[in-house]
């Protein structure tokens, strides 16, 4: 009797708790059925339920979810009902999968999955819209042609970094870069850089801008003519805002008429030409080539393992007044030489009026010429030029992105016009800010019907540039980096690892990027940073003017803070005394005063930097921040691995 009480007690209590199991199991039930609302189809009447999973294992057991302890009597449950969200359901009412990719607590010390595709709009890629879809669909990204109206991860403009306001992502433009690179500011930028370093910068050509210097060209012009009677030179004329060849024409003599007669309608540079190129099927040409700024700051600077060769289609003759206008011998512009009727349309990469620079490297070298001094050469041009530019361009970045402010992270891919001379010395032209991306050329099929048909060699070059960017500058590149080292970690538990956790690991391992070929695009900056640092003195100014810029909000540079300025630059010596300071900031703002609006548009910081580093050298200070030696000079260039002088120490695209 004393014994048959607490079995009596017991058989309550089993009883209370199988009573408590049914509501709870019909509580489950009814959360089964409703999230037909939530998005889930609710199951017809007579179809069959799914299957309850055993009781002894859970879901949580499952999962591996530490905090569920053990509960003695296995056959009944002695917890209440979860909520849904704790039965495996979302908030919304939708089963979790497995597979979903979602950090979750388990066994394991963390599981991820891969993230979602990279979105791109393409909305205002304009010319480049064929290779970026074709780019877009080899990387298995998600485009949205039309735009989308929430931000995408990344925007690929066909022209300016202003076509659309933009608050966060990747824009494939820097704010700047299209006036940076026009002929005159371009050229204003090189010759600060070649009056500082005239040896190292000595790959452009002497130019002149016009019509502010037209008196000085002719002066200088007929110096050397005296010193030189021999000397017969050529020279090219180049508007500012011209492109594609666009009213381009050699001259002999600054008393050309045309060229007084467009001084003051279009501005424009004129240089020396090149008379003595390199020819390949007695065929002048040049070289394209593709240039990824990937960032400012850090700089980080990417060059394309190949290019494009685009012929002129005449034979190539040196200049003389008979054969001035024959622009099809002297213009290597494609634009142009498309309408020849010697142009060569080929679908081989070696043969035609456009070839890939690959190319013409292995017709190189099967003739001995030394390519890695080839590209040692282009790539330390290519170097030099970006850091030419950078300074100005930091400025105009500060003044449309200020720093704490909303605003996209920048990239873009420049074009470089790179000539080789007779003794393969590369010489630049110019830098597109919007090198054409166009995979098709268009063929007259009878007079004036045109056709666009395919071109393979565009294709070849131009879609590995814009696929291999896209790579590069992925946002999810390095999370995916992370999941493939917290994947590869040893499991926490000391249980084997289960069917559904190997599938979800080699799934979350798997690399993205197997199915494509090796990336075009190999680093140059900052792997040459040693080379080439002692050239950035006029950036570490840019520098402090940006820190002035920050703190005044504006452009102007009142006479306190340019004796900061000129403290903190350590340009002042004992032979520049404060006073000569005070003098010097009224001369660069006199200076900055007489310029007009488009003069301090298209080069406001170095319209300052170039009135004040020719007073200070006038004045005999040498910046502290130089290389050793005289000023200018490239003291010893071996010492510091130039490779100008130390072929020992090539600088290749590997």
């Amino acid at each position: 009797m004393l014994r048959g009480r607490p079995e009596r007690e017991l058989a309550a209590w089993l009883e209370a708790e199988a009573v408590g199991a049914a509501k709870a199991h019909a509580a489950k039930e009814q959360v089964r059925v409703d999230p037909g609302a939530a998005g889930e189809p609710e199951r017809k009447a007579g179809e069959e339920q799914p299957k309850e999973p055993a009781p002894a294992q859970p879901r949580a057991a499952e999962e591996g979810d530490a905090r569920v302890p053990p509960r003695p009597p296995p056959t009944l449950p002695m917890y209440q009902a979860k909520p849904a969200s704790a039965q495996g359901l979302f908030p919304h009412g939708k089963s979790r999968s497995k597979s979903r990719s979602c950090k979750r607590s388990s066994d394991r010390s963390e599981e991820y999955c891969s993230p979602r595709p990279v979105t791109v709009d393409s909305s205002k890629a304009r010319t480049s819209l064929d290779a970026l879809k074709i780019s877009i669909r080899q990387l298995k990204w998600k485009e949205f042609p039309f735009g989308r109206r929430l931000p995408c991860d990344i925007y690929w403009h066909g022209v300016s970094f202003h076509d659309s306001d933009i608050f966060s992502g990747l824009v494939n433009k820097f704010p700047g870069m299209t006036e940076m690179v026009r002929k005159i500011t371009l050229s204003r930028a090189v010759r600060i850089m070649q009056n500082l370093f005239p040896e190292e910068y000595n790959f452009y050509p002497r130019s002149w801008i016009l019509p502010d210097e037209f008196q000085l060209f002719v002066a200088q012009v007929r110096m050397v003519k005296d010193g030189d009677p021999s000397w017969k030179p050529t020279f090219i004329v180049k508007p500012d805002s011209g492109c594609q060849g666009d009213g381009i024409y050699l001259i002999k003599d600054p008393s050309d008429i045309r060229l007084a007669g467009t001084l003051q309608s279009r501005p424009a540079v004129v240089q020396e030409y090149i008379c003595k190129p390199l020819l390949i099927d007695k065929l002048k040409f040049d070289i394209r080539l593709y240039v990824l700024l990937k960032s400012l700051e850090p700089l980080e600077i990417y060059v394309a393992k190949d290019g494009l060769s685009r012929f002129c289609t005449e034979p190539y003759q040196e200049p003389h007044p008979r054969n001035l206008h024959h622009i099809f011998m002297h213009l290597t512009n494609y634009s142009l030489n498309i309408h020849s009727g010697n142009f060569v349309h080929s679908d081989s990469t070696s043969t035609g009026s456009k070839r890939t620079f690959s190319s013409i490297l292995c017709r190189l070298s099967s003739k001995g010429v030394d390519i890695k001094k080839v590209w040692s050469d282009i790539i330390s041009l290519v170097i030099k030029t970006v850091i030419a530019l950078t300074p100005e361009l930091r400025v105009f970045y500060q003044s449309d992105i200020p720093a704490g402010r909303p605003g996209p992270t920048c990239f873009q891919i420049l074009g470089f016009d790179i000539l080789l001379m007779k003794n393969l010395k590369p010489i630049l032209l110019e830098v597109n800010a919007n090198p054409s991306m166009r995979i098709e050329h268009e063929q007259e099929l009878s007079p004036g019907v045109f056709e666009n048909v395919p071109s393979l060699v565009d294709e070849e070059v131009k879609v590995a540039v814009i696929r291999d960017t896209l790579r590069l500058m992925d946002p999810f590149k390095k999370k995916r980096e992370n999941q493939s080292r917290q994947l590869g970690k040893p499991l926490a538990s000391k249980e084997e690892p289960s069917d559904s956790d190997l599938a979800s690991a080699s799934a979350g391992s798997a690399n993205p990027e197997a199915h494509l070929p090796s990336i075009c695009l190999k680093q140059v900056f900052p792997k040459y940073a040693k080379q080439f640092n002692y050239l950035r003195l006029v950036d570490r100014m840019a520098n402090l003017f940006i820190r002035f810029l920050g703190i005044k909000g504006t452009m102007k540079l009142g006479p306190t803070g340019f004796r900061t300025f000129i403290r903190n630059c350590k340009l002042s010596s004992s032979s520049l005394s404060m006073a000569a300071v005070d003098i010097l900031y009224i001369d660069i703002t006199r200076r900055w005063n007489s310029m007009t609006m488009d003069q301090r548009d298209s080069g406001s910081f170095f319209g300052l930097m170039a009135g004040q580093l020719q007073d200070l050298q006038a004045c005999g200070v040498q910046p502290n921040n130089c290389q050793p030696g005289s000023r200018g000079s490239r003291g010893n260039s071996r010492e510091r691995g130039d490779v100008g002088s130390c072929p020992t120490a090539p600088l290749l695209p590997t």
